[in-house]
Parts: structure tokens; sequence; C-alpha cells
């Protein structure tokens, strides 16, 4: 079974570990927050660091990327150096990515938007989001059953295997396109970005060139628009939704739970709906 462990998700710092629970290997998504917060945060999750295999990024924004060097420094001393995969754009969008990754000589390895990739046991497959971003997308991880070893002793190859748990995380996207609408069809864990409450955008202090940004379609979901997918995309199989990307300025941390749950009321689907916060870890598994 897959866990996610949401280090921080907001627009000060952002970063989390999907964990392969069968073999306690990890990919971490985005690292936007301080070493301090990352490796504290890590612990209190109970993730070996030792089993981070892989780092991939959604964009190349500073909330998404700023701590990357701090973080892979810190794991290159404790013996872990993980991949770090992100687009040709967003790589060539940012320099503070490019100088954490030559800061420790990590292999960089970069992929097409809608790429499948194969991290510690786990496909991967990138999907395009709509922001103001070098190529910005969304991530689905399924977990894979590995092939018996056969008579020659080949190892087991996860590429071949039915998948056994997924999780879809999308945040950072002004709406719902129809590829990540396709990509997350039938994931059992689901992050979704629920950023802002219309009212609160609109009467807020944020000036018009930034409510107008936000709210556009190269900006964030609103509580109404990740709402409206939820109905349309809730399915039986759906265990767990947690809300991202919370804006600490114009929305609560209770507006968005109640918002999701009752979207999965209309739906006829009672499904736990979780938030996560800025300062402090959230694990759903």
């Amino acid at each position: 079974m897959l866990k996610l462990h949401i280090l921080a998700s907001g627009s000060r710092g952002n970063a989390a570990i999907v964990e392969n629970g069968a073999t306690g290997a990890g990919v971490l998504i985005d690292c936007g927050i301080c070493k301090r917060d990352f490796f504290g945060r890590a612990a209190e999750a109970g993730f070996d660091l030792a089993g981070l295999e892989a780092v991939v990024v959604t964009h190349d924004h500073g909330d998404h990327v700023k701590g990357m060097g701090v973080v892979l420094r810190g794991l290159a001393k404790a013996g872990v150096c993980p991949a770090v995969y992100a687009s040709e754009a967003v790589f060539a969008a940012s320099a503070p990515l490019r100088d954490a990754v030559a800061s420790v000589g990590a292999r960089f390895c970069a992929f097409e938007v809608g790429e499948e990739l194969v991290l510690a046991d786990l496909a991967v497959r990138s999907f395009a989001t709509s922001h103001d971003a070098a190529a910005s997308c969304g991530f689905r991880f399924d977990e894979l059953a590995s092939q018996p070893v056969g008579a020659d002793g080949a190892p087991p190859s996860p590429t071949v295997a039915a998948p056994l748990d997924s999780l879809g995380y999308m945040t950072d996207t002004g709406f719902v396109t129809d590829e990540a609408a396709a990509v997350l069809a039938g994931v059992r864990l689901l992050a979704l970005e629920s950023n802002h409450d219309g009212r609160m955008l609109e009467t807020g202090p944020y000036p018009y060139v930034v409510k107008q940004r936000i709210a556009s379609t190269r900006g964030h979901l609103s509580n109404t628009q990740a709402a409206d997918y939820l109905r349309g995309a809730a399915h039986g199989d759906l265990r767990h939704v947690v809300a991202m990307h919370i804006s600490q300025e114009n929305n609560t941390y209770r507006l968005p739970r109640e918002t999701l749950v009752a979207a999965l009321a209309d739906a006829a689907r009672t499904v736990p709906v979780s938030v996560a916060y800025q300062d402090r870890l959230v694990t759903i598994a």
C-alpha cells in the first residue's frame, strides 16, 4: 500500500514523500522547505530517508524548489543520493534547481510531461497542469507487483505487473485539464489542490493583479473548482482525499474540508477528507 507524507503544503513551501509501503522506498515530490523541517517531519512520519530513491519536480516556482539545495546536501552527508527528475523546461527555468543538483553531483534525469517512469517500484506518470510556470505537472503513482524471479535468476520486472495501489497528486493548476482527469481516474488516494475561497480572495488584501492571477486558468484551484471536479471524479474505490496548497490569506483550513465533503456527499460517497498544512506533517494511507 502507498503512503503520502505531506511535509508542507502552501505558498511558503511544499514537499511530500510518496512511500511504497511494501518496500519502504520513497519518492520526494518537490522541496521548497528548509532542511530542519524536511528532516524533522520525515522522522516524525517514520520514513527512513535511506529509502529515498528519487525526487520529482512539478514546476520551477520557489515554493517548490527553494529548499532543494540544502536538503540534497544534507542527504548527501547522510549517504543518501536520490536522482532528480524534472522536465528540461523546468530545469532550464530554475537556477536553484540546477545549483542544487550541481552542488552534490546528483544524477539529473529529464522527462517529458506525459511520460511514465518507474521509481521505487512505482509507476510514476506525469500529466500537464495549467499554471504560470514552465511545463508544470502533477503525478500519478501506481504500486507495482513484481513478477517472480525466473528460472534463469533474472530479477523481477515491475514494469509488466498489474498495479496494486494508486495515488494522485495535483496542485498548482488553474483548472483540471482533460489529461489530468484521465490520468487520475480510479486512484485510491487523491491529493487535490483547494487553494482559495472565491469570496475571500475577492475581498482580501492582495493587489488586484495578484487576485486576477490566482483566479485565472493559469492560477490555482478554488474550493468550488476542486469540489466540482471531485463531484464528477468520485468513484467506489476512492478511499481518502486531502486538500492541498491551502492559502493562509484567502482560505481557512475548515472550508476546503467542508466543501469537499459536501461534494462527495452529492456523489453518494462517504470518504474521509483531510487538509494539508503549511507547518505540520500530515500522512494519508
